[in-house]
């Protein structure tokens, strides 16, 4: 009985480990989001009252957002313009934009 519950225990730290992992690199997500600070500053922060803030947001919401961009399934004002700043990014790159906003604070 030790030893499943050793391994129950271990294949669970395992599981979190792999699951926070899931949505990318952070700091490869900071060096990806260049253009994203001009709205969303380098800490998330919105540069505009209108703008959301991105900082500790949820990664999996984050990245759904912006695949939803891209795939023109959101509206409003800024839709087209979001479309466009992600329109070369690739999903590893947006799990990892979407890893760097949720890991800020």
């Amino acid at each position: 009985m030790k030893n499943n519950t050793l391994t129950v225990i271990a294949l669970m730290a395992i599981s979190s480990v792999a699951d926070a992992n899931e949505f990318g690199n952070p700091e490869l997500g900071e060096m990806k989001a260049p253009s994203c600070v001009f709205c969303h500053n380098p800490n998330g922060a919105p540069t505009q009252a209108n703008y959301p803030n991105l900082n500790g947001q949820n990664s999996l919401y984050l990245f759904n957002a912006m695949k939803a961009y891209q795939n023109d399934e959101r509206q409003g004002a800024m839709a087209e313009l979001m479309k466009a700043q992600l329109q070369n990014l690739t999903a590893e790159d947006l799990k990892d934009i979407a890893a760097f906003y949720s890991a800020i604070d």
